[in-house]
């Protein structure tokens, strides 16, 4: 069922674009730009609060330039003027966290029973309202616990709504050829949207005469949830949720392309079976696409890979999480920088997630193994960790490196997963071509990460009640700890890798022809014989 367009669509189809091929090209140009600025607003929405921790709560309540300190009363905003401000901080953090996990699995259900253009519309402006509000708790000089906590709360449940419609909206229109790479690209709005977040939160953080004490950190929510309201109304007018929508081509998710191991083993194989026993009739030779009718969660948890890779994602995404809620806080704590310097320092770590992201999606389509190269990067993510935190505050210098390697390290296994993964499981054969599994799929996979995400800041509040080396250090132990356990969760889909590999190999003598590592293997066959 072809759905309504927005108004700015069909004004823009008024001009002709040219052939089909070329129509094709512009519209799939458009919507991976397009949900790159959406999401890219969905981070600079929840990033502010990262930042202004620093404010809500100073360690150093000194005025420098007029040898006077400043009352702790005057300078903190209450209640974090207390003792047991982290604990207060760390709140806010998993009751939105926690929010966002559940609203997660509630949206992925009705993403794929709804037009994902009123849908999104709904949770950007509707997130972006409730962002506004809780900055507005400054200029309204509201001081209650309860009033922050609700907002958080609410507005994790919208901000929910934005990954699996763009998630389904992308995979709607991008087959499996190259995916790694482009989504590798595009799930850089992730990083992109931090750092704007982190720029435009920490740019309101000096008062008039130049201190932190006295900041309208208001604004550093206000001017958030206006660009996302302002971007909801974008996704309104133009946002394009499927190929058939405008008469372009659908894409090719199977034939012709890639068949990564963990989706498709030979059938001899007694391995080949997911967690959650598979109860799937697999098909060789499914329609490209039908419209079908929307899966359910134990439907979705049959289809292999999905179960390991939500595991796996429930300890990725605690590792980086922590760095997105934190990060700021412990630079501040251990370097003593300024509010705002800590807050633009933490951005590189976003630049690195940028390159890590891209890598991981480039080294998986050459390789075609989505686990082995998560598996890779959680190794080597594991002494990053521990390098950062004994190392980290040497100086400048020192620190812009080591927070540039860890981002690529941390971020680039999350990456892939939430975006190249998820399209893959959300697009398997299993599915017989159904359309209305991606956005479910996809839900599941960063659902469980989210629960995750919402326990590595809870336990970092914990652990960091006092804020000393030490208890910082059992921080980056915790964080040591899940990047481990997250890697241990990919063993089988890596043995399972290995063996496909090993069997495609002796069964045909080459693998598919879109792998270079394959293309290299078929050629030493033929010098060899």
């Amino acid at each position: 069922m072809v759905a309504k367009l927005g108004f700015g669509t069909t004004t823009l189809q008024k001009f002709n674009v040219g052939h089909v091929s070329g129509r094709d090209k512009t519209y799939r140009a458009f919507i991976l730009v397009f949900t790159f600025w959406v999401y890219v607003c969905y981070h600079i929405a929840r990033k502010p609060l990262s930042v202004v921790k620093t404010v809500l709560h100073q360690d150093n309540c000194s005025d420098p330039d007029h040898n006077v300190t400043i009352n702790a009363t005057d300078c903190n905003w209450k209640p974090f003027d207390h003792e047991n401000f982290d604990q207060l901080l760390a709140s806010l953090d998993y009751s939105y966290l926690f929010a966002y996990a559940i609203g997660m699995f509630i949206s992925g259900h009705i993403a794929e029973r709804v037009n994902l253009r009123y849908f999104l519309t709904s949770g950007m402006v509707l997130s972006g309202c409730f962002t506004a509000m809780f900055g507005m708790g400054y200029f309204w000089n509201i001081h209650f616990f309860t009033y922050y906590i609700a907002i958080q709360i609410i507005g994790g449940l919208f901000l929910s709504t934005g990954w699996p419609s763009v998630v389904a909206c992308v995979g709607n229109w991008f087959g499996k050829g190259k995916r790694g790479f482009i989504m590798g690209v595009w799930n850089s709005h992730t990083s992109v949207g931090n750092i704007l977040g982190s720029v435009i939160a920490a740019a309101f953080l000096v008062g008039p005469d130049g201190q932190s004490y006295n900041s309208p950190w208001g604004w550093s929510f206000v001017v958030p949830g206006i660009i996302s309201v302002a971007t909801g109304g974008l996704v309104f007018l133009f946002l394009i949720p499927h190929p058939a929508d405008v008469g372009c081509s659908l894409p090719d998710h199977h034939d012709g392309e890639q068949v990564h191991s963990y989706a498709k083993l030979p059938e001899t194989e007694a391995e080949d079976k997911p967690l959650v026993t598979d109860t799937i009739v697999q098909s060789q030779s499914e329609p490209a696409e039908v419209e079908g009718k929307p899966i359910g969660f134990t439907a979705a948890l049959k289809v292999p890979g999905v179960v390991e890779f939500s595991l796996c994602l429930f300890f990725a995404k605690l590792v980086s999480y922590t760095f997105l809620f934190w990060l700021p806080k412990y630079i501040s704590s251990s370097t003593h920088m300024d509010p705002r310097k800590s807050g633009d320092m933490s951005t590189v770590f976003d630049f690195g997630g940028i390159l890590g992201g891209i890598l991981a999606g480039i080294i998986s389509d050459i390789t075609g193994r989505r686990a082995s190269t998560c598996m890779v990067m959680l190794i080597l993510g594991a002494p990053m960790l521990y390098i950062y935190n004994v190392y980290g505050a040497v100086d400048e210098v020192t620190t812009f490196i080591l927070l540039f390697v860890l981002g690529a390290f941390v971020n680039g296994p999350y990456a892939l997963i939430t975006t190249a993964v998820s399209a893959d499981l959300g697009t398997h054969r299993s599915l017989k071509g159904n359309a209305k599994a991606l956005a479910t799929v996809t839900a599941i996979i960063d659902g469980t990460g989210s629960m995750g995400a919402a326990l590595g800041p809870l336990l970092t509040g914990l652990i960091v009640q006092t804020e000393t080396v030490t208890t910082w250090r059992h921080v980056f132990y915790m964080l040591i700890a899940a990047d481990i356990a997250a890697l241990l969760f990919l063993i089988r889909l890596v043995f399972k890798e290995i063996r496909t590999l090993r069997c495609f190999q002796g069964r045909h003598g080459h693998l598919r022809r879109h792998s270079v590592l394959n293309s290299d293997i078929i050629e030493n066959k033929n010098t060899t014989f």
